[in-house]
């Protein structure tokens, strides 16, 4: 299979092109023949045109590749190497929500062919690929696995906003149904990964892999954000602590702060799920996920506290959320826990309005229900600066001075500008 596909006479096919899929089939198109499959035909037609709609990747990146976009499910009969890169979310109840996942399973099963390859690059819970995604494949094709089809797992390690730590910058994790297929698969993938690839000894692993690098992102954030709600007992800054107990050579450098997004808000409740079936409670995980789950309620009570000692109606207060994408200098809004932040201060009877210099407006109304203001005011009661993007890093306490009443609070949740806010009523995590 890699030889055909370096002499271009198989394709890859990419299912799913968001902030995962787009990259990779790119990267592969400078190599080898690619097929860009996606349901949503307007994000098709914007790819067409050499424009990525998430706002990722310039139009230069489009140039000198061997790609073409398309909605259409025979198209993708041509390929022969079919990379799913679907999105996994949870659903309402925090349970896995599979449906993107099984439904690019059934959209393989319907095109695929004898001898070919398929290989899930989303986030899963240990078992997922063999026990859910295979047997839909077979169902809709009528094919054998490992007779007929190979199957393989290599997890996404794409970062959005991050222009360090690309795809072609960070190792690979392969592994397939058989020894054969692992170096098949390694061997496809280390034509635009110049880092390498490690073989994992089996799909499970991979997939396990994948699903506690964000699980210990997130239990390791969760102290961090359990930490400042101690030390703010105790009247101390933490990032004045973290600071402090950074100067040794091991300590781990997290931050608090909150955790949204669809990868660290997300994947570990799919593991959760997974010793759930097996009978076990996964005791720090959960206990994370609660703890980074309720920061912005706790982030909204002691904003409602101070102000209250300020003497102000909270009928009569103003609020200015400065952010709502679930992180710094991207324009995702998926997951965002800012969401958390403005229900919060509204089941107080609180005014608030949000800015953000990459989210766009439509899209928040549509997901979230509310908007971007068109021009901040002059009179906010407090600031909430919740999100680090780089265009809020050049403001002084001038400018927040300039559009708070007299008396206000500055709530700095990711501690930006620590020792710099004298004026204002200073509250960070």
């Amino acid at each position: 299979m890699y030889e055909k596909i370096k002499n271009k006479e198989a394709k890859i096919a990419l299912i799913g092109l968001g902030y995962v899929g787009l990259p990779i089939a790119l990267a592969f198109a400078k190599k080898a023949s690619v097929i860009g499959f996606d349901i949503d035909q307007k994000r098709v037609e914007m790819m067409q045109k050499n424009v990525d709609p998430s706002g990722e990747l310039d139009s230069s990146e489009f140039d000198g590749c061997d790609i073409s976009f398309t909605s259409t499910l025979d198209d993708l009969k041509e390929a022969n190497f079919y990379v799913v890169a679907v999105p996994t979310p949870i659903d309402e109840h925090k349970l896995p929500n599979l449906k993107p996942l099984l439904s690019a399973a059934t959209t393989v099963g319907k095109v695929i062919k004898k001898g070919d390859y398929v290989v899930f690059e989303s986030t899963v819970y240990p078992g997922c690929t063999e026990e859910d995604c295979i047997p839909v494949i077979e169902k809709e094709s009528g094919l054998k696995f490992k007779t007929d089809f190979k199957v393989g797992y290599s997890p996404e390690r794409i970062n959005p906003g991050d222009k360090v730590h690309t795809l072609a910058s960070v190792i690979k994790v392969a592994a397939g149904c058989c020894e054969e297929s692992t170096n098949e698969i390694a061997q496809v993938y280390e034509m635009v990964v110049d880092a390498g690839v490690h073989r994992a000894p089996s799909i499970k692993v991979a997939e396990a892999a994948k699903i506690i690098e964000n699980t210990q992102r997130d239990v390791n954030i969760s102290l961090m954000n359990e930490l400042s709600v101690i030390f703010n007992l105790l009247n101390i800054n933490t990032y004045d602590v973290l600071e402090a107990a950074n100067t040794k050579w091991n300590f781990l450098n997290f931050r608090p702060g909150l955790v949204g997004g669809h990868c660290i808000g997300v994947d570990p409740y799919y593991l959760i799920y997974k010793a759930q079936e097996l009978g076990y409670h996964a005791h720090v995980i959960n206990s994370g996920r609660y703890v980074n789950d309720t920061m912005a309620v706790y982030v909204v009570k002691e904003t409602v506290k101070g102000l209250i000692a300020m003497d102000k109606d909270l009928a009569k207060c103003k609020v200015l959320i400065m952010g709502t994408t679930f992180k710094e200098n991207v324009e995702d809004i998926r997951n965002s826990k800012v969401v958390d932040l403005l229900k919060e201060f509204v089941s107080y009877g609180v005014h608030v309005d949000v800015t953000d210099p990459r989210a766009d407006s439509d899209e928040l109304k549509k997901e979230y229900g509310f908007g971007l203001v068109d021009k901040v005011a002059d009179d906010y009661d407090a600031i909430i600066l919740a999100v680090r993007h780089k265009e809020y890093e050049n403001y002084d306490e001038n400018y927040f001075a300039s559009i708070c009443k007299e008396k206000a609070m500055f709530i700095d949740i990711k501690g930006l500008y620590k020792r710099q806010i004298n004026k204002l009523k200073y509250w960070s995590l």
